[in-house]
């Protein structure tokens, strides 16, 4: 049997932080109290010197890029990024090659999972226009939900018909998480800076052509679809001040049909950024001002946003080298979102109980997923030690992602995962993944 007793920590859960002890065994927490003793010999501990023990992250948005796209990332490689950074579980997009837009093409992603997955897994039937056949008969229990593109991406899986949409919300009852950007908007935008730049469009003025409006148009319709059908509506990163007054905060999070996330990014960076970082922090939905950051964080705050993800989307410097035209959306930070968040914590601008909130409470709320997102008897154990005052810096060497660079190249931040369990196993600690494939198919609660 597998004994963990983990002692000493602050125990972070449910908007309470309490000093005490936890015991694991094989992949469940069994006991939670202000001190456990040993009870065998064969017990592993672990002292957790006073630093915060928290679930492990549940990130509700990931691009792994496996299959299809493995030169910029892989289910192995970004698995062990994600460990390394506090996140346990993580629901993979079906925008790799082939597209996720069979049931066939979604079980072969679990199969590969299965056999390489570093933390728990679970993965987004993909919608488009002529799949709806395949899309209702997606299994609840076990797949996340139904993803639909709003705004352009790989292959087909752009869903322009209205009419598809309105099938689609009206005929499942499972979430279905969008992606809001008006393409029409974004066309017509560039086309504009194209007769003033040529194709030497500078990379300040991406938030510009996939601007505010371009969002507001897309995230409102999808908002007003939802209404009408009833659907359960997700919708991903979220960007602007704007789109906040499409959410709310009156209700519980249990009763809300329509939830909402924002990405490290937009609550990191800001359209000034483009000048030093350029296409590192070139996204879908774009990075944009400092006013919408500040409204971002306070839609947060105050319960209109429920999710912290990251999009991670990781791609060779080399293609991000590229000019702005050329370069791909996206980026690598499932290593480091938690540290971010804590960095902001130390900044003054959250809790550590509503991080915890945000990235593993809610998800697992929304998700409806089994067993996870909580620390608590009988739930599995996948836990994080936190230690808020033990700085490091980003380095090439220390990135674990298979594109090896980050947009937090350089910057130092103030605090560091020193363990990450995954059901029970200790899968992370002192700069290293262990060579431990624990993580699991998630299921769901439906």
């Amino acid at each position: 049997m597998n004994r963990i007793l983990i002692k000493n920590a602050k125990i972070v859960n449910e908007g309470v932080i309490f000093e005490g002890d936890l015991l694991i065994e094989n992949d469940i927490i069994v006991e939670i109290s202000e001190t456990i003793s040993a009870k065998s010999a064969d017990c592993k501990i672990i002292d957790a010197e006073g630093n915060y023990l928290m679930p492990g992250a549940i990130d509700d948005q990931v691009h792994f890029r496996e299959p299809g796209l493995t030169h910029k990332g892989d289910i192995e490689s970004e698995s062990k990024a994600a460990i390394a950074g506090g996140i346990t579980s993580y629901i993979e997009q079906p925008n790799t090659i082939p597209n996720a837009v069979t049931q066939e093409i979604l079980e072969q992603k679990y199969e590969l999972a299965a056999q390489k997955s570093y933390a728990n897994y679970s993965f987004m039937m993909g919608a488009t226009n002529d799949n709806l056949e395949e899309v209702l008969k997606t299994n609840p229990k076990n797949v996340a939900g139904i993803k639909i593109f709003l705004g352009s991406s790989t292959g087909n899986m752009l869903v322009d018909n209205e009419a598809t949409l309105e099938k689609i919300f009206s005929n499942t009852s499972m979430l279905i998480a969008v992606h809001c950007e008006d393409e029409t908007t974004i066309k017509n935008n560039l086309e504009k800076y194209k007769e003033e730049f040529g194709e030497d469009i500078p990379v300040t003025v991406h938030h510009l052509i996939r601007s505010e409006e371009a969002c507001y148009i897309s995230s409102s319709k999808a908002v007003a679809l939802a209404k009408k059908t009833g659907a359960r509506l997700h919708v991903f990163h979220l960007s602007t001040a704007k789109e906040m007054d499409l959410f709310t905060n009156k209700i519980p999070l249990e009763d809300k049909k329509i939830t909402a996330e924002v990405c490290i990014h937009h609550l990191w960076f800001t359209n000034d950024d483009y000048a030093t970082k350029g296409n590192l922090i070139k996204w879908n939905p774009a990075v944009k001002t400092a006013n919408d950051r500040k409204v971002l964080w306070e839609a947060l705050l105050d319960g209109r946003i429920d999710v912290i993800a990251t999009d991670h989307a990781p791609h060779t410097l080399e293609e991000k080298s590229k000019s702005y035209m050329n370069a791909p959306s996206g980026g690598p930070l499932v290593q480091h979102a938690v540290v971010a968040m804590f960095e902001a914590f130390h900044q003054g601008k959250i809790s550590v109980e509503k991080i915890v909130e945000k990235m593993c409470h809610n998800p697992a709320k929304i998700f409806k997923i089994e067993k996870r997102g909580f620390i608590k008897v009988g739930y599995y154990a996948d836990l994080v030690i936190v230690n808020s005052g033990l700085p490091w810096s980003v380095k090439k060497e220390n990135i674990i992602a298979k594109c090896g660079w980050s947009p937090f190249e350089g910057f130092t931040f103030k605090s560091r995962i020193t363990h990450t369990f995954v059901n029970g196993q200790l899968v992370y600690t002192a700069f290293k993944v262990k060579d431990i494939r624990a993580g699991k198919r998630l299921l769901f609660e439906r």
